[in-house]
């Protein structure tokens, strides 16, 4: 089939195969390893095992972004419910001048521009300009430190997919979040790396592997629908992407001694990627809106090797992951892994895809 039609990239995915909820333990997910030979041989392990698949003079890049608590329930003047999800960290010097930010709103009515949402007496929103598909601006006011006024009135903004009675919110904020999350400004995880434990990165350390951060904001596009038949036409959303001058020395002095560079996750290879794309090679980016967009046909300059949880059918990420593997090879994995019963998604399990 075309490898640039969309109907190339569906698989059917049973109801019960979308984790609803993480692991028990992270690292005791499972962990499909893909290999790079001409078979395309698959071995079915666990999550722990990764260390054995890595050499001394390896790195692993990971994404340090940290998911913030971006789901806001409130109330209009007239007393109506309205849920806002904030698409981007609010900027502001002080929450009397205020910020504005994008986001999506959903109420029983649409609501019209100048509406106030109350979610608490020291935090409200003012809808200043509407959108399509529920999309508006919205002007943010609070009193006090604006992290601590989020983390006592937002919600983890958990994907679309994810459908529970009743809530898991203490669950969430803590599982939806790697343990090496810093840099706030994402509304959805960077899930390869959900698997990771403190423990399990000291292990890796201690082999004298190292291990180095970019950010990448991770942003709703994630989960947007591609609406197009021919792939090469969609149109990627941008995402906020740093990549320090220690991370590309990193890079340069790991491929210098033959090693390997492996990519916890599709956002930490984009990062990469996204640094590697512009005239002289692989550079330090600060606070760029990234726009890269890969599907097959790209040539990755950085990543020799990718782990990756299990993504949407005809799904962007479903594209930038064939690029790497091969369109064949991947989806020959996704339906292994359907037989063999891992869970999929955000709190599923995950892949090794290994070139080298």
């Amino acid at each position: 089939m075309d490898e640039f039609n969309i109907e190339s990239y569906n698989y059917d995915l049973p109801e019960e195969r979308i984790a609803q909820h993480p692991a028990l333990k992270r690292a005791e997910s499972r962990l499909l390893q893909v290999n790079g030979d001409d078979n395309g041989s698959m071995i079915d392990g666990r999550f722990s095992r990764l260390p054995q698949l890595l050499r001394p003079d390896d790195l692993l890049v990971v994404n340090d972004t940290k998911v913030f608590p971006a789901r806001l329930l409130g109330r209009k003047e007239s007393g109506g419910r309205i849920e806002l999800l904030l698409l981007e960290y609010p900027a502001a010097a002080n929450g009397a001048a205020g910020a504005l930010v994008p986001a999506l709103a959903r109420s029983s009515k649409r609501p019209r521009v100048g509406t106030v949402v109350r979610f608490g007496s020291d935090f409200i929103a003012e809808i200043v300009e509407l959108k399509e598909r529920g999309a508006v601006a919205a002007r943010l006011k609070w009193q006090g430190e604006l992290s601590a006024v989020l983390e006592r009135y937002g919600r983890t903004p958990l994907p679309p997919y994810i459908h529970r009675a009743g809530s898991a919110e203490e669950e969430d904020r803590k599982r939806y979040q790697t343990v090496y999350a810093r840099e706030h400004g994402a509304i959805a995880a960077p899930t390869a790396g959900l698997h990771f434990t403190p423990e399990l990165m000291g292990a890796i350390q201690e082999m004298g592997i190292k291990i180095t951060p970019v950010t990448l904001h991770v942003g709703y596009a994630t989960f947007a629908p591609v609406r197009v038949s021919d792939i090469r036409e969609h149109k990627i959303h941008a995402e906020w992407v740093t990549v320090t001058e220690e991370t590309v020395k990193a890079v340069q002095r790991t491929h210098a001694k033959g090693g390997r560079v492996w990519a916890v996750g599709t956002t930490s290879a984009r990062a990469l990627e996204f640094a590697a794309n512009g005239q002289g090679g692989l550079r330090p980016v600060s606070g760029e809106a990234c726009r890269l967009y890969i599907y097959p046909g790209y040539k990755y300059k950085v990543v020799d090797n990718m782990i990756t949880n299990f993504h949407l059918p005809k799904s962007s990420l479903l594209f930038m992951v064939s690029a790497f593997a091969g369109r064949e090879r991947l989806m020959a994995a996704y339906h292994e892994a359907l037989k063999l019963e891992y869970r999929f998604y955000s709190y599923g399990d995950a892949m090794v895809l290994e070139k080298r």
